[in-house]
């Protein structure tokens, strides 16, 4: 639960409702109208990356300091640990089954309602800079979006692609689409990216709240930092356990999980690479970040210099996680702690307690409609999420807070490795249900587990509290109407392929062997 409100914000509380309104310290005026939102989207980002989450070595200090100011979210989940799925999740507030977004191939619906077009009709201006990436290589500006800044699939990190060792599926040279029209792309494009946010910032209309989502491509595979920053990290060791096929199949891991090892997706061939490395790998990610902690840092330099913080609502998040080994696998999807689990920081002065640790579970289909009640716009009906906004502020007189989030995941014909996946996320338990194969189920305690290394699916002692879970998956699932699977046409490229010299195919689990029929 969150922290008690300061003991100064309680007692102006107290005198606002006794005798009415009073200056209280860091409280916005009554005349500053309704708050900005400034919202921040890291790709890939996942949520142990941060120097305030304790991490060895990588150095956040702009990032981090939203959390000294605000709040840091302990539990925030995405509800599909794909980029397209996750970010048509936040912009609708939808789980997938709904919004249909279910791969980075296909385009969004049009009748689908973001939720900038709700802070539209409340009065704000918006703008949009940097990855769409939803409908492949679609650029053009979205309904939305006053300002319109975006690039095509992935873009690139530099326009001459210096840095790289391969090439990512829907990389693009063409530069940017601004309000229709295409700009070259002229340097590092979490740099560009951060100067097109503070243009638009200083251009915006200054009689109008505005709301800015900076979408950064940063930092998605395949890494490229900064030149400033490239080496940084370079003796630095992986601070992630990678377990041996044995350790897997001792801790009664499904069969795709173990066999998932030896593919695109996993440590011994992984990106189909003969010579991968995820202590590389990652030792590029983490410096990957380091200009997005920057750009954090110029955008809320520019909202302080201005006068604008005050009044600003200030929004940072992962798009979904990132595994570099954890269980034997490489890259997202999968309903892990590594992939799921994502940082999420978000500052208002006056309104969200300075310093505080959020420990409620919080998903990415709460985001729009949690900015929708910050913001007095009005919430579609179509929504899944919840508005935490209330709990946040520690203003709520009663429980806004959630105790489960539906986890999902839609089997792709591209990277066929990872199956369709069910998950009941929130709390100590988590229930993992595979669909479509015949392989075990999976059922971890996240609190003496948290590397999620010993599946409990057969254990006699939780058989009732699994079954318990179950059900609860089913409920979520009827709940938002997500009772049908959304089945799309084949596109894009397909990486099947297995290295013949490493890890060997899985066998059937033991529990599925009897000696007679009668058994």
């Amino acid at each position: 639960m969150p922290q008690r409100l300061p003991l100064v914000r309680f007692v102006c509380l107290a005198l606002l409702f006794s005798i009415g309104p009073l200056p209280c310290p860091n409280l916005p005026s009554a005349d500053a109208g309704p708050p900005n939102i400034v919202f921040v989207l890291c790709d890939d980002h996942r949520y142990d990356c941060l120097g305030a989450a304790g991490h060895p070595f990588i150095e956040t200090p702009h990032i981090d300091a939203i959390a000294s100011a605000g709040a840091m979210f302990t539990n925030a989940y995405v509800t599909t640990s794909l980029c397209s799925p996750s970010r048509a999740s936040i912009l609708t507030g939808q789980y997938a089954h709904n919004h249909r977004v279910v791969d980075n191939y296909h385009p969004v619906d049009s009748s689908l309602v973001f939720f900038p077009q709700q802070l539209q009709k409340a009065g704000y201006q918006t703008a949009f800079i940097g990855k769409w990436h939803m409908g492949g290589d679609i650029d053009d500006p979205q309904r939305g979006f006053d300002h319109w800044v975006a690039f095509k699939g992935q873009g690139t990190y530099w326009p001459d692609g210096h840095g790289t060792t391969r090439e990512v599926p829907q990389t693009t040279y063409d530069g940017f689409n601004v309000n229709g029209k295409r700009a070259a792309q002229k340097g590092y494009i979490t740099d560009e990216l951060t100067d097109y946010a503070i243009e638009w910032l200083t251009n915006r209309q200054t009689e109008k709240p505005f709301f800015l989502y900076v979408s950064h491509k940063g930092v998605h595979a395949d890494f490229v930092p900064a030149d400033r920053h490239r080496g940084r990290y370079d003796d630095k060791a992986l601070p992630i356990k990678i377990p041996t096929p044995e350790q897997l199949a001792a801790g009664n891991l499904p069969m795709w999980v173990r066999n998932q090892r030896n593919s695109r997706h996993g440590v011994d061939f992984g990106y189909n690479m003969a010579d991968f490395s995820p202590t590389v790998y990652y030792r590029r990610y983490c410096e990957s970040i380091l200009a997005v902690d920057d750009s954090v840092g110029r955008l809320d330099q520019y909202l302080q210099q201005s006068g604008l913080g005050d009044n600003t609502v200030f929004v940072y998040m992962g798009d979904n996680g990132f595994q570099f080994g954890d269980h034997g696998l490489i890259d997202k999807r999968v309903a892990y702690e590594a992939s799921a689990k994502v940082p999420l920081l978000m500052k208002a002065p006056g309104r969200i307690p300075a310093g505080q640790t959020y420990t409620d579970l919080i998903g990415n289909i709460d985001i729009a409609p949690t900015l929708l009640e910050a913001a007095g716009a009005e919430s579609p009906t179509s929504i899944d999420g919840i508005s935490l906004w209330k709990s946040i502020c520690g203003t709520s007189t009663e429980d806004t807070t959630r105790e489960h989030l539906l986890y999902e995941y839609y089997w792709e014909r591209n990277y066929p490795h990872t199956p369709t996946l069910h998950a009941v996320i929130g709390g100590r338990w988590k229930y993992i249900r595979c669909h479509g194969l015949w392989d075990r189920d999976e059922f971890y305690d996240l609190e003496n587990d948290p590397d999620e290394m010993n599946n409990l699916i057969d254990d006699p002692s939780h058989q009732t509290q699994i079954k318990a879970m179950n059900q609860t998956l089913w409920s979520l699932l009827k709940e938002s109407s997500g009772n049908e699977i959304p089945l799309l046409e084949d596109r894009g490229p397909n990486f099947p392929w297995r290295h013949p010299d490493h890890a060997s195919q899985a066998e059937f689990p033991d529990e599925y062997f009897r000696e007679s029929e009668k058994r």
